[in-house]
């Protein structure tokens, strides 16, 4: 599943290709909202937002669109007069003269009146967007000390949108391993420094992703990667979907354990319940408080 950074990326795309421009067309593609159909067409597209891994199209109308891609959604930007991709299921197409947004596959799709948003049953549950640029790691290790997430065990609420939104599996896993943490220990099992490193990599290994296009790696041990030969795939992280490969910090094998009903890959040798590993700061996304 897309998580916030893809999402926040998706949304840039959209902004910059619909944003501000009138709608000539927006169709809808699934029964139930069918009704809605012409009912935007000729409206203004106010502005496009994310939220953790939902998208929010805002018309002049007084309505917005909210869509949340799943697991298999995905938003692609075309020319107009290009014909959509037959081999998805397109779900929403908003039509500009200069471009068309498509979503294909999602169904978790709504329209509701923009000055309600507050009120979906999705987005009034979420904890603080992890892209929000005011969010800092205060106010993230003031969330993992509050009662409601203190006791629990990391690898079951990182993942809950009510925590902070946007992190998804592949945050989970990376964050823990760039933390020296076990999924199975909770805030109340931490030192102050334990926790102020993970509330900080929980901000900081988002916005890297985001802004490298998904590596959430060591970016210099990435490019070097990259540079001999490797995929972007088999270098952006350090562990995810690397089980039964070494460990790029001790060399141990990497594991993969379920995890909440989710594969969580971590390194053996590296996660336990010891302190907080130091690393060496070779890349501005090193933790400053080592």
């Amino acid at each position: 599943m897309p998580e916030g950074p893809e999402i926040r990326r998706a949304r840039d795309e959209l902004a910059a290709a619909i944003e501000g421009q009138i709608a000539d067309r927006v169709t809808f593609h699934l029964p139930a909202l069918a009704s809605w159909n012409g009912r935007f067409d000729g409206e203004r597209i106010l502005s496009v937002s994310s939220r953790g891994k939902a998208m929010l199209t805002h018309f002049s109308n007084g309505y917005s669109i909210y869509s949340h891609n799943q697991l298999y959604g995905r938003w692609l930007v075309s020319e107009p007069d290009e014909p959509p991709d037959a081999r998805r299921q397109l779900r929403l197409a908003i039509h500009t003269s200069n471009s068309s947004a498509l979503l294909y596959s999602a169904s978790d799709i709504g329209v509701w009146l923009t000055g309600e948003l507050h009120q979906h049953p999705f987005l009034k549950k979420l904890g603080p967007d992890v892209l929000d640029e005011t969010l800092d790691g205060d106010a993230v290790c003031a969330r993992l000390r509050s009662a409601r997430f203190y006791r629990r065990q990391l690898g079951a609420f990182l993942t809950d949108q009510s925590f902070v939104a946007g992190l998804g599996n592949y945050l989970r896993c990376e964050i823990l391993f760039a933390s020296g943490l076990h999924p199975r220990q909770r805030p109340c099992d931490l030192s102050g420094s334990q926790l102020a490193g993970l509330a900080w990599r929980i901000v900081a290994l988002p916005r890297q992703s985001y802004e490298t296009g998904g590596i959430t790696n060591e970016p210099d041990r990435a490019k070097r990667l990259m540079d001999s030969g490797s995929s972007f795939e088999q270098a952006r992280f350090q562990v995810f979907r690397r089980a039964g490969e070494s460990c790029y910090r001790c060399g141990d094998v990497l594991v993969q354990e379920k995890q909440c009903g989710q594969p969580c890959y971590l390194c053996p040798g590296c996660q336990t319940c010891c302190p907080v590993i130091s690393v060496r700061r070779r890349s501005p996304w090193s933790c400053p408080l080592r």
